[in-house]
């Protein structure tokens, strides 16, 4: 199975340019799924269905509408169930199902579990319209942070122990953790690894959908460190509803000498597993399959063939003076814009706005940080061996 992510700047027509991906795979004999939130506007048919029922909307094309408010009733409901005893002693009266209603952050978590659940079908292209591009960084780091944050709170290796916990509860003098949320616990880490497993296949891909321009440009300038800090390589970069090039008229003539400079930066600007491709304007808001059938045509669309790569996190290697050096790819990183904390065996990482918490190699966690550098898109961080941490050779 292969995965489409498709993000970018906000009024891009990064939903578009999804529907039209999904439309490509189809007309290439692959069986597609389609994912979002607002489907309906360009593929000019009602989309109602969810994850598990999609609707066919063409040959060998399915959509499925992401329903934030359902997901959140649902998974609401559920805990509810989970915990009525406790809610029963407390004298708490539940809530109803209509009562309910999502809450910020709902619609991200509600595509994470789509993309989950399509990840188990029998699809062999699914493309998922994602949030703006800022949000999208965000919320494929979310499975991550998530997981690591119920690792915290309710470490899985504590639930051994839950014949002993009246036991303990004495002793302590505090109640201790009931089973169902070490239940709880577990079914949302599952969850959550799923999805994480979904985001880091070599056969999803992410493509970055902007119409190119100063602002365009300098906002992808400053969301590179961001997907470079998370491991997310982009495998398209499209730059969307170009002008024509050859227009008598100067006001477009003035806007397409502008594109082609802006096009011509991206061409450099991304590492060379990314194409760069433009989709051109079609005069007006594309509606219906017919004008998706336009952009799909076209070369920058076509279906995945093969596997990606992950930007995964290199080992460390030896450096000069016995230190040990770890490489973490930040192409676009700004140094005055870097900080690094150590806690433990973890590495606090900061580039701008994106900070990411980064579990060390066995290696370095007996070692000490000697300082660091930024060179060619790459921090390099140095470490030392903390000579009472590691053996003493004879």
């Amino acid at each position: 199975m292969f995965r489409v992510l498709v993000t970018g700047l906000g009024g891009a027509g990064r939903t578009t340019v999804a529907a039209a991906t999904a439309l490509a795979a189809a007309s290439s004999g692959h069986r597609t799924l389609l994912l979002s939130a607002g489907a309906d506007a360009v593929l000019g048919v009602p989309v109602g269905g969810p994850p598990e029922r999609p609707d066919r909307v063409a040959d060998g094309l399915w959509a499925a509408r992401v329903d934030a408010a359902g997901d959140f009733r649902a998974e609401f409901l559920d805990l509810q169930d989970r915990v009525s005893a406790a809610l029963d002693l407390l004298g708490a009266t539940p809530f109803e199902d209509e009562e309910l209603t999502e809450l910020p952050g709902s619609g991200e978590f509600a595509l994470l579990r789509a993309l989950a659940t399509a990840s188990r079908g029998d699809w062999d292209v699914v493309v998922a319209d994602l949030p703006p591009l800022d949000e999208a960084v965000a919320l494929l780091a979310l499975p991550e942070r998530l997981r690591r944050y119920l690792r915290r709170l309710l470490p899985p290796e504590r639930q051994a122990a839950r014949a002993l916990r009246p036991v303990l509860a004495q002793l302590a003098g505090v109640p201790m953790p009931a089973q169902w949320l070490y239940e709880t616990a577990a079914r949302w880490d599952s969850a959550l690894a799923d999805v994480q497993a979904a985001v880091e296949d070599p056969g999803t891909r992410l493509t970055v959908v902007a119409e190119p321009g100063p602002a365009a440009a300098e906002r992808l300038r400053a969301v590179r460190p961001g997907l470079g800090l998370f491991g997310h390589a982009v495998h398209a970069v499209v730059a969307n509803r170009l002008v024509p090039g050859d227009s008598a008229d100067p006001w477009v003539a003035s806007l397409a000498a502008q594109q082609a400079q802006c096009l011509k930066e991206w061409d450099g600007l991304w590492p060379p597993a990314a194409a760069v491709g433009s989709l051109p304007h079609l005069g007006r808001d594309p509606r219906g399959l017919a004008d998706l059938a336009r952009l799909a045509a076209l070369p920058v669309l076509a279906p995945p063939t093969a596997a990606g790569a992950r930007e995964g996190l290199p080992e460390p290697v030896h450096g000069d003076g016995g230190t040990l050096v770890w490489h973490l790819p930040l192409p676009g990183a700004v140094k005055e814009e870097l900080s690094l904390v150590r806690r433990g065996d973890e590495l606090l990482v900061t580039a701008g706005p994106f900070r990411r918490i980064l579990p060390l190699p066995p290696v370095l966690r007996r070692c000490t940080v000697a300082g660091a550098g930024l060179a060619d898109g790459t921090l390099g961080v140095r470490f030392t061996p903390d000579p009472g941490l590691w053996p003493r050779t004879r």
